[in-house]
């Protein structure tokens, strides 16, 4: 999936990098490949459970500092 952009007669190097990076944008190459690098893994189901109740437990231990005015 090669992206070839030629020179046109009389055509400056700013115009052609600018008209290349317009083509590139409209191909959507570049959020494929953002898309692949920075792609996240999914958690199992019991790192799911497992951060789930820790936000509880420091729910309850804010409120409980809430109540006694420690917070």
């Amino acid at each position: 999936m090669a992206l070839e952009v030629k020179k046109q007669q009389r055509e400056t190097p700013q115009a052609l990098i600018r008209r290349f990076t317009k083509r590139l944008q409209q191909s959507g190459i570049l959020l494929r490949a953002r898309r692949v690098r920075f792609r996240q893994r999914s958690k199992s189901r019991q790192m799911e459970k497992r951060a789930a109740l820790r936000r509880e437990e420091i729910k309850k231990e804010y409120e409980k500092l809430k109540k006694l005015g420690r917070r």
